[in-house]
């Protein structure tokens, strides 16, 4: 009875899995489609995506010598690739990508594409929650595995080409764009929020040689936060405040997310730094009054 109870509940399972739309679109609050959850190259090439695709697509001509180095072994590897229909890294980059995978002769069964959403709630989330787990922070990604397991992946654009790049990965000497992030994920993962924030001036030196600007870390803290790991994201604000003390958006971006979580006080103090190093900035005076209000009534 049991094992029979157990195949109907396998069946209706991989039903409901196979009955998952693929090239779903949706109209945003803005009044533009977009596509979510998994996707392919027809859903792509179709409608008022057909437009930036095609010509990209088109126009971009992958180079042969490095296609024949990788054409071999990339038929070993499967691949992930997460993007935005609404983003402009992904309309550049991920047509060239299909473009490189043709010419490479690539098996497209071996390829799953997703589509993430930008909306505050589902920030760079699919509808599958195919993202969970992959630190998907920028979009394009492209994840590359072999045996199921990661072996690397090209973040948001290619450091030199996307072919040149697949080469790298393949002789596996390759550094993806946003490593410092990777870094602080990695180390969130192992240790948790608490431990980021005590080892924060700790790690901050190394950080500086990785992390370009604030908006790295920033987007990474905001994906967090969406995605209901909002301690987490507490303390990725944190440290990028110590990163770049004197950007006033850092402790902006740290106070608001402070006064989501109605803890005041704190929102307040970072208003205060924010105001500290922007003395004119009306977003943190005028927050700072609205939580000041707030609290008095």
């Amino acid at each position: 009875m049991k094992t029979k109870l157990f195949l109907l509940l396998l069946c209706l399972s991989l039903s409901a899995v196979q009955a998952q739309p693929i090239n779903k679109e949706i109209i945003s609050e803005d009044n533009v489609p977009k596509l979510l959850g998994k996707i392919n190259q027809e859903g792509l090439s179709a409608n008022s995506y057909g437009k930036w695709f095609q010509k990209n697509y088109t126009a971009y001509t992958p180079d042969p010598a490095i296609i024949d180095l990788i054409k071999t072994d990339l038929k070993n590897y499967t691949i992930e690739l997460f993007m935005g229909t609404w983003c402009g890294d992904s309309k550049r980059e991920v047509p060239k990508f299909y473009k490189v995978l043709e010419a490479a002769e690539f098996p497209m069964e071996r390829l799953t594409a997703i589509a993430v959403d930008r909306n505050k709630g589902t920030y760079k989330q699919s509808p599958g929650g195919e993202q969970l787990g992959k630190n998907i922070h920028r979009v394009p990604t492209f994840i590359f595995y072999l045996n199921g397991k990661e072996v690397n992946r090209i973040t948001e654009r290619p450091v030199k080409s996307l072919e040149a790049d697949i080469l790298a990965i393949q002789k596996g000497n390759y550094t993806p764009g946003y490593h410092g992030v990777t870094m602080v994920n990695e180390f969130l993962t192992e240790h948790g929020a608490e431990k980021l924030i005590k080892r924060s001036k700790k790690i901050v030196p190394e950080l500086k040689l990785l992390v370009k600007n604030r908006y790295e870390l920033n987007t990474y803290a905001t994906v967090l936060f969406y995605a209901g790991k909002k301690e987490e994201a507490i303390s990725v604000y944190t440290l990028n405040t110590l990163l770049f003390p004197e950007e006033p958006g850092t402790y902006l971006s740290l106070a608001n997310t402070l006064g989501i979580m109605e803890r005041y006080s704190e929102s307040i103090r970072y208003y205060e730094k924010t105001l500290g190093v922007d003395p004119e900035n009306e977003e943190a005076a005028t927050s700072m009054a609205y939580i000041k209000s707030k609290i008095s009534h």
